[in-house]
């Protein structure tokens, strides 16, 4: 049944209507309100003004426009459609208000009318009556299996589109039956006063991936209210899913996997495999869905090679159904024995959302022959040889000055004399900048043994060598943030990190990163005040982030070197 109030004025036609006249807590009420135009000459000066929907949670918004000429009448006819989804908050009778548009300078509404609604569960929705401000979480797909991802979009709304700026310190949801991975901090354009009168906008997407089935329920999301007086939390509505059992028939072997993945394993090096000498093989698991958080396939252990816990690696960004991308489990490998060996993966399956199936990948497997020590050395040509001494030495003498390693040669399967001759002139000159070098470092240290003692000066002088002396060089701190980087080692990378952004606060005075942020919006802006609270957000993010990017850190190592050098000016 659909239940609703139709208003004709001649040429103008303009209704809303209900799917249905009784609810339960858990539907979704849909509104359709739509205004249709018979005639060029009309014109909709404004958009549809909503009653008060304060009763209900609004869980999504869209609208069309149509036209179309009606061949019998030879008319153009204007169709304006806007759709509503709500989630009530109360039970029983629930009034639905006029809707109002202008069309060529005259106003026309709706007639209210009524619709029921039984067993509404009590609802935690993020308000602050002072500042008429509050966050809402919106869930467009709440029935999805185990393990597979929707997407949640966090939205404010207010009477004063002022306070939106004043939402700050956006902390996501955690609890053990879900895994919540972030889209991206980015603000939408206010949407003007509507539903209400009050203007709206986007502040966070993120990936909801429920490790249970069930009915869960999405924990509230909290972000501060900061205002000149006072600094208080919000918090979100909480958002229930419906998850659904993964169907029977899985292979014995499935684990979690739930999206559409791909597996390879592969050598990473085109080098000769010696046994007793550690190997690196790689295995790839690339695809869409719950990537960072599914079980890998890991490499079996056999009597013919010694197998090593892995190095996992990721290039993965959020999609639209999952998270999307690749990770690498790089393995250590020692052959035991000689010849052919056939290096195994477990068996790996996921389950397919789109197709409602599961895929049986099986077994992935690599052909490798190894060679005994003295196979190898029979195999070697003179230039080999000499090639390999250089790349031994060539590793140990390695200097900051000249990053040496990156002249080291590959195996040729010929003699090649201009290869030798290279080698010989790259060590003779190694030879001489490491002279040069401690040349250098001599007169260095002997320049600042007889500098003499220079006048004390004013006190306004000796204050400003002093706060010139505990400046701190950030360049430094960005060159071993680059190497750390590179490294890839991402514990001592954040670490160095903190003690970055700790000299910088006490070089203006300032203990804690509260008062620093004030600090920054007094004196360098409060743009650079905001860059600084989304820097902080975001190191934590990836700080605790279980599976880290190339791409992600470097990008994030950008931002540090533009925020940092900003401040030190």
């Amino acid at each position: 049944m659909i239940l609703g109030s139709v208003i004709s004025y001649g040429q103008v036609s303009f209704y809303v209507n209900a799917d249905k006249n009784d609810y339960s807590g858990k539907d979704v009420i849909n509104l359709t309100v739509v205004l249709e135009m018979s005639g060029g000459e009309y014109n909709q000066q404004t958009p549809f003004r909503m009653p008060d929907l304060s009763k209900f949670n609004i869980i999504g918004t869209g609208s069309v426009n149509n036209g179309y000429i009606d061949p019998e009448t030879n008319t153009v006819i204007t169709q304006s459609v806007t759709r509503i989804a709500l989630e009530p908050k109360q039970r029983g009778k629930v009034r639905i208000g006029s809707v109002l548009v202008t069309v060529n300078n005259k106003i026309y509404k709706t007639e209210p009318f009524e619709i029921s609604i039984r067993d509404v569960e009590k609802k935690s929705v993020a308000t602050n009556a002072a500042n008429d401000v509050y966050l809402n979480v919106e869930i467009e797909d709440r029935e999805v299996y185990r393990n597979q991802a929707t997407i949640a979009v966090l939205k404010v709304y207010s009477k004063n589109i002022d306070n939106f700026r004043k939402v700050k310190n956006i902390n996501l949801p955690r609890q053990e039956n879900i895994n919540v991975h972030p889209i991206n901090f980015n603000r939408s354009e206010i949407d003007l006063p509507g539903s209400g009168n009050m203007a709206s906008q986007i502040l966070a997407m993120f990936l909801v991936f429920p490790n249970k089935s069930g009915n869960i329920e999405v924990p509230a999301v909290s972000a501060s209210l900061s205002t000149f007086s006072n600094k208080s939390k919000i918090v979100s509505n909480r958002v229930k899913l419906n998850v659904k059992k993964l169907p029977d028939g899985c292979p014995e072997h499935f684990t979690n996997a739930v999206g559409n993945f791909n597996v390879n394993v592969f050598k990473a090096s085109k080098e000769k495999i010696e046994v007793k000498k550690p190997m690196n093989v790689v295995v790839k698991v690339s695809g869409e869905g719950n990537l960072t958080d599914m079980h890998l396939p890991k490499i079996q252990e056999s009597p013919d090679y010694e197998v090593f816990a892995p190095k996992i690696t990721s290039k993965v960004i959020p999609g639209m159904t999952g998270m999307k991308g690749e990770i690498l489990a790089n393995y250590i490998i020692i052959p035991k024995k000689s010849g052919d060996l056939s290096i195994k993966t477990e068996e790996f399956a996921f389950f397919n959302p789109v197709l409602k199936e599961y895929v049986d990948l099986g077994q992935k497997s690599l052909a490798v022959n190894a060679f005994s020590h003295d196979q190898i050395l029979e195999s070697r040509s003179t230039v080999e040889k000499v090639n390999e001494y250089t790349n031994t030495f060539l590793e140990t003498v390695d200097s900051p000055v000249l990053k040496t390693t990156s002249f080291k040669v590959k195996e040729k399967s010929k003699f090649n004399w201009s290869i030798l001759c290279v080698n010989m002139v790259i060590l003779l000159g190694l030879f001489i900048l490491y002279l040069l070098f401690r040349s250098w470092q001599k007169k260095r240290n002997l320049i600042k043994e007889t500098v003499s003692s220079q006048s004390i000066g004013s006190v306004a002088e000796k204050e400003k060598e002093i706060r010139e002396r505990l400046k701190t060089d950030v360049e430094d701190y960005f060159s071993y943030l680059e190497n750390l980087k590179d490294k890839e080692d991402y514990n001592k990378f954040f670490e160095t990190f903190d003690e970055l952004d700790a000299e910088v606060r006490n070089q203006y005075s300032q203990s804690s990163a509260d008062d620093f942020r004030k600090f920054l919006e007094t004196y360098k802006g409060l743009s650079v005040a905001e860059e600084y609270a989304i820097l902080s957000r975001r190191i934590q993010i990836e700080k605790y982030s279980p599976v880290k990017s190339k791409e992600g850190m470097s990008e994030l190592l950008n931002n540090i070197v533009n925020l940092y050098s900003q401040i030190s000016k």
